[in-house]
């Protein structure tokens, strides 16, 4: 499959007074046309902030890209002007947020947001947008979507309203869709019906998927592929099937070894000792050094480059080279 997406390098810092905060550090990602991948780790990792990037949509001044080439379609997003962005925006790449009662305007009507959108980006006339609307409205599972149409978002319930942002996001048949934990507010049985629709909706469209989510469970239902991050890094990136048989590192394993089974009785479940670094105060050495029960004297002084681990898979720690195997 041809690459959609290719994320090189990115360095997304924030500037304090006079502390630079790096919270995108240095990733690297690739997205192929039609796949879904996954970005994972605990909140504080770099996961939204590397999605807002690749969107141009960090907060500025206090945010600014300072290095790197977000390419999509072999066009670079980095050069683009803020005017080219907005056609972009909604067009070639839409994105789904966390919580859909504050990314939809609570003034508007649920349809007029998807006529505006699809004005502006597909040219449409009103008439044309408005039989189009409720068109999408009814691919994402409303039966009454004429009615709806008129209805305001306060009058919808979570699940209702992320169907609307899905509409509003796959309106204008998008090459690349970003759902930052587009399930996290919702009812587990919600949370299924929603990771269901996003991939059919994939499937139908030829959509690329980026999911930011720190739910390993949700990543096992939809992902093909998976970078986990932590501390503003990519530390492993794996097929979705090879992680869950055989995570690397040390992050990943805790990740994983944090999830709840369906079968046996615990007492306990098992967490990462520690907390995720605050940007400002990034120990050292690797990141995970100071958490991590592998750790030797090296991981302290030295920082680890992410190695490549086989055709598909790569992982940043000392642990796969010589000295850590000894270790």
């Amino acid at each position: 499959m041809a690459t959609l997406l290719e994320v090189k390098n990115l360095k997304t810092y924030f500037y304090k007074k006079k502390t630079v905060i790096p919270a995108v550090d240095g990733v690297d990602l690739k997205i192929k046309k039609g796949e879904t991948l996954a970005i994972v780790g605990e909140s504080g990792s770099g996961k939204s902030i590397t999605s807002l990037s690749i969107m141009k949509l960090v907060p500025s001044p206090a945010g600014k890209i300072v290095e790197g080439e977000i390419i999509l379609d072999g066009r670079n997003l980095v050069d683009l002007s803020e005017a080219e962005m907005c056609k972009v925006r909604g067009n070639e790449v839409s994105m789904i947020f966390q919580e859909p009662m504050t990314s939809l305007n609570p003034v508007l009507t649920v349809g007029e947001q998807i006529i505006e959108v699809l004005m502006y980006h597909q040219k449409l006339s009103k008439v044309e947008a408005t039989k189009k609307a409720i068109e999408m409205l009814e691919l994402v599972g409303f039966s009454r979507a004429a009615e709806l149409i008129n209805d305001y978002p306060h009058r919808l319930s979570g699940g209702m309203r992320q169907r609307v942002m899905i509409a509003i996001a796959m309106s204008c048949n998008p090459k690349l869709l970003i759902a930052d934990e587009p399930t996290t507010a919702l009812d587990v049985t919600i949370q299924a019906q929603i990771l269901d629709l996003m991939k059919d909706l994939s499937r139908k469209f030829d959509t690329s998927i980026l999911l930011i989510t720190h739910d390993l469970g949700v990543v096992s239902e939809v992902a093909d592929n998976i970078v986990v991050m932590y501390g503003g890094q990519v530390v492993e990136q794996s097929p979705v099937d090879e992680l869950f048989d055989e995570p690397l590192h040390p992050y990943t394993v805790g990740l994983m070894n944090s999830i709840p089974a369906i079968e046996g009785e615990i007492e306990r479940l098992q967490s990462i000792e520690g907390n995720v670094p605050s940007p400002e105060n990034m120990p050292k050495g690797c990141r995970f050094a100071p958490r991590c029960t592998k750790a030797f004297d090296r991981c302290f002084a030295e920082a680890p480059q992410l190695k490549q681990m086989g055709k598909d898979r790569a992982v940043r720690c000392f642990l796969y080279e010589d000295e850590g195997a000894k270790a």
